[in-house]
């Protein structure tokens, strides 16, 4: 059997926009959340309304939607929650993502159809937790982020094969243990477990002990301090054979409080590296699709714990992130040998461009003129939103992405 073949590339989604990004782009699979008992509270979120639409579209192109209920809900929300999973029920989602036991045991008297992962946020570290959730009613475990795949490898081998198991294979990664942490709590009273988290693992920091003589603090710090807490981001594009060797189904991508851009582009990528595995197997992918991953805004990348205790995900220099492309147009269609598109960035006739298809390899184009909706000839598309058109060859299909190199 191919162990590709089933493996999910599932991508996040905070609103319609990000939604509509991970499917055009190849999601499996899209998480998301409703107005509450979710682990975002950024995001705008999905109403009801808005979570049935989702799920009819996706349905049909056979995408799969799973809804986060990962909060830690305190008593004055209990009562809430069986209006809340039943309406969620009605909307047909495919599954529900629970950190917390006691909705687990909720989903079940309310909804006992409903098919339940286990969040990150539980902390399934082992293979007789990951059995006894198996065996409380859940489909699905995402593992805690603090594990090898040799680790991994033993929960599969030790565990039902109809249990699936997802890991997070991209994006920010969080200080604490699988996403609890309460310096959000203590510091700006924004609970990180309630979807609150106000990140104050990427603020810089000074540490000052004056009256305990001769304990060293070593730190790496400049007169802005130092990012002691700040992770680097993960990244597995590189190494998605081992993680379908050791027995992954799930490869999820974080973000939902990411731009519809990452959305696009990071689950183009990871889906053209599955679906590279699925015909070369172990070949190393090519550069143009791992690639992908430095062209949106990024923290410094590192594998986590995936291959044994990390020596190099913390980055101490500074909290913020790497940018080497803007979005400056999105195509609206294309006719006669012409493309149509909207503006989000400034940019210049001449300049170099890239546009970025699903499932396809960036193609360069260099457009020597331009012309607005008047058919008048400009020099650069400098108006918000503006809808302009430039001749082309190459035909490529609906919300296809156009950026440019800024450093």
């Amino acid at each position: 059997m191919n162990i590709y073949e089933n493996l999910e590339v599932l991508s996040p989604a905070g609103d319609m926009e990000r939604f509509e990004a991970a499917l055009d782009y190849g999601a499996d699979a899209i998480y998301l959340g409703a107005k509450n008992f979710g682990m975002r509270a950024s995001p705008n979120n999905f109403t009801f309304e808005q979570l049935k639409n989702t799920v009819d579209t996706a349905h049909k192109k056979g995408v799969k939607i799973y809804l986060t209920c990962n909060t830690l809900p305190r008593n004055n929300e209990i009562p809430e929650f069986e209006e809340f999973i039943k309406n969620v029920q009605e909307c047909k989602v495919d599954a529900v993502i629970v950190a917390d036991l006691g909705l687990m045991s909720l989903i079940k008297k309310y909804t006992p159809d409903m098919e339940i992962h286990m969040s990150t946020q539980t902390g399934i570290v082992n293979y007789v937790t990951a059995n006894e959730l198996y065996n409380m009613g859940a489909k699905r475990i995402v593992l805690a982020r603090e594990l090898s795949l040799d680790e991994i490898a033993e929960i599969r081998a030790k565990s039902p094969s109809d249990m699936e198991i997802e890991v997070f294979v991209h994006g920010a990664m969080c200080v604490s243990f699988s996403g609890r942490c309460l310096l959000s709590s203590y510091l700006v009273n924004r609970d990180a477990n309630r979807g609150e988290c106000a990140q104050p693992c990427r603020w810089g920091y000074h540490l000052m002990e004056e009256k305990r003589e001769g304990q060293y603090f070593p730190l790496f710090e400049d007169d802005k301090g130092t990012y002691i807490l700040n992770s680097k981001d993960l990244c597995m594009i590189d190494n998605i054979n081992k993680l379908a060797e050791a027995g992954v189904t799930s490869l999820k991508i974080e973000g939902r409080a990411k731009s519809a851009y990452y959305v696009a582009v990071i689950t183009n990528a990871y889906r053209m590296a599955v679906d590279w595995h699925k015909k070369h197997f172990n070949e190393p992918l090519p550069d143009w699709i791992s690639d992908e991953v430095f062209k949106v805004s990024h923290r410094k990348y590192c594998t986590g714990f995936f291959f044994g205790h990390p020596n190099d995900c913390q980055f101490y220099e500074n909290g913020g992130y790497i940018r080497n492309y803007d979005v400056v147009a999105v195509i609206e269609k294309c006719d006669n040998d012409l493309v149509y598109a909207t503006q989000r960035n400034r940019f210049f006739v001449g300049d170099t461009l890239e546009i970025i298809s699903p499932g396809c390899k960036p193609v360069t184009v260099t457009p020597d003129k331009i012309f607005n909706e008047a058919n008048e000839e400009i020099t650069s598309v400098n108006h918000a939103m503006m809808k302009f058109y430039f001749r082309c060859d190459k035909i490529f299909p609906k919300n296809s992405i156009i950026r440019k190199k800024i450093n």
